[in-house]
């Protein structure tokens, strides 16, 4: 056999779910007195698709907004953007009259889904689908966030609010998401009092709504 037939041998083609972790753990989370059961990674998959496998910090600082501020979600609907494992979307089950949890990698959504159904006691009507964010070409997520936020605020209309846990990273990121909900016409303000460390980092609540 030529050297050229045995580099062909040496190839290897590996299915994409090989570098998938899909070793989820039950991992017990707790805000204010809600305590909430849910399957998680606690180390990032070898994709970088493949984060919303992790509970990160902006859900830590958003959940515990909003179980300290659970009167504005009572009876109503909410779509989470973004849902990952769920941790939100599933906290916000125990005030809101239906949620709808969306995110765009299957391999999340599955994982979502199973989350959705430990919890399938609880009140109020809970959903996953797939979700794209914007409508345009750019690769940056910040437009594309905004363009879906816009959309989904000119449809729902002024008593619909866009709650965002944004966590600070690099000064010039933080005036580029003040920036891009101001282009779509949107109202953005830091909502006092939510500051916050978890970690190293600093985050806050943005309230987002129609001008």
């Amino acid at each position: 056999m030529s050297r050229e037939g045995e580099e062909d041998d040496d190839i290897v083609c590996l299915d994409a779910s090989f570098f998938v972790n899909d070793n989820y753990q039950l991992t017990t989370f707790k805000f204010g007195s809600h305590v909430l059961e849910l399957l998680c990674l606690h180390s990032a998959s070898t994709d970088f698709d493949l984060t919303g496998q992790l509970v990160w910090p902006g859900a830590m600082i958003l959940n515990d907004y909003l179980s300290k501020n659970s009167e504005m979600l009572q009876g109503f609907s909410a779509i989470e953007l973004g849902s990952g494992v769920g941790v939100t979307g599933i906290l916000c089950s125990k005030f809101c009259r239906e949620v709808l949890m969306t995110d765009h990698n299957n391999e999340v959504l599955k994982i979502l889904k199973k989350n959705i159904e430990l919890h399938a006691d609880c009140h109020a009507e809970l959903a996953a689908e797939k979700l794209e964010w914007g409508n345009s070409d750019q690769q940056s997520s910040v437009p594309l966030l905004f363009d879906t936020v816009e959309q989904l605020l000119r449809i729902r209309g002024t008593q619909c609010k866009f709650i965002l846990a944004y966590v600070s990273r690099a000064k010039r990121m933080d005036s580029i998401v003040v920036n891009e909900a101001v282009q779509h016409g949107l109202l953005i303000n830091e909502v006092t009092g939510t500051r916050s460390i978890v970690g190293n980092l600093e985050g806050f609540i943005f309230e987002v709504t129609l001008k």
